[in-house]
């Protein structure tokens, strides 16, 4: 018996990288859910996805649910009965969302909040989060709407009354040659690979290792955390060279709202972090006594005083062999 038994889990933006790595490790190993429903706006993803994850006799628990976060009755509608609730649904481009920040915020922020009120009007018992990096210190539109959007769920917590809920949320960076990332972009690229600056550097993480962290924060979780792997960081020139070291390359210059190096607790957050040894807890709504139970309930530690968590300081760097290791992976990956 799982801690998933007789559970139904719906997953906003379920037909995104993470939402179909999700959903297949939810059938091949825990097979005794009741249902996972995919609700995501775009018809057509659906429809491929259904050609890898079909509703047939082999697959009668999955269900496919087009709508939008931004549209709160059909949403709501969509959670009737549902136990769990995974929101990985949003708005991503940073470039774009420099063009375009009201249709950022009325995705990553009005709809994060309609996920909410649909989870507590429908009695939904644990609700993850998904979020980025770029929500750490933001200096660009997309980052601040997701910083936005974690606090929405964070301080749901406070508005929940009686009811037996938990939000929380999983902060993590790049998902290696998921959707929108630079790997995808660099082996299109022919004899020339394009960089926005040398000394770029960004956190990495499977998509296998962020679907069981997500499974690992439903099991441990309390309500109002913001669970931190630790993973590795990479130099974004040395992914090049794992690409094609023979190829290129030409500094194009940084865009609108792009970082340097990327940062997954801030030095403010860091004053309320806890370390569970595979991953941190900011828990910065927590009063001192709270901090003091939440610690020995874990079994965690503080961290150290002035701790900060980014893609330069990080002590595990992969290297060209690791890198090219990662896009051979991925290439065999996407044949499949």
């Amino acid at each position: 018996m799982s801690f998933l038994k007789n559970k139904s889990i719906l997953i906003t933006g379920g037909t995104g990288s993470f939402g179909k790595a999700f959903c297949l490790r939810l059938l091949k190993d825990y097979k005794d859910i009741k249902k996972i429903i995919i609700f995501s706006r775009d018809e057509f993803k659906q429809f491929e996805m259904e050609k890898y994850i079909p509703v047939t006799d082999v697959n009668p628990k999955v269900r496919y649910f087009i709508g939008d976060i931004r549209d709160e009755k059909r949403l709501n509608r969509a959670m009737e009965d549902v136990n769990i609730v995974i929101h990985a649904a949003a708005l991503k481009q940073v470039d774009k969302a420099e063009y375009n920040p009201q249709e950022y915020i009325k995705t990553n922020i009005t709809g994060a909040q309609n996920v909410i009120d649909c989870s507590i009007s429908n009695n939904v018992s644990n609700i993850i989060a998904l979020s980025t990096d770029k929500a750490s210190s933001p200096i660009n539109l997309y980052g601040a709407t997701k910083l936005c959007s974690d606090k929405l769920f964070l301080t749901a917590n406070n508005i929940k009354g009686k009811r037996k809920i938990k939000f929380s949320v999983v902060r993590y960076g790049n998902v290696m040659g998921s959707r929108g990332s630079v790997l995808p972009f660099f082996l299109k690229q022919k004899n020339t690979l394009p960089i926005t600056d040398l000394r770029m550097t960004r956190f990495n993480i499977s998509l296998a290792d962020g679907v069981e962290m997500v499974l690992w924060a439903l099991r441990k979780n309390i309500g109002g955390e913001i669970f931190v792997p630790k993973i590795s960081s990479f130099k974004v020139v040395d992914l090049a060279k794992a690409v094609n070291k023979k190829a290129k390359i030409k500094v194009i210059g940084i865009r609108p709202g792009e970082k340097i190096h990327e940062e997954l607790i801030s030095e403010y957050d860091g004053m309320k972090t806890i370390d569970l040894k595979n991953y941190y807890a900011i828990i910065n709504n927590f009063s001192e006594k709270e901090i003091v139970q939440y610690i020995k309930k874990t079994n965690g530690k503080r961290v150290k005083k002035n701790f900060t968590y980014n893609s330069l300081n990080n002590k595990d760097y992969l290297s060209v062999l690791d890198l090219k290791k990662e896009v051979k992976n991925f290439i065999s990956n996407s044949k499949i």
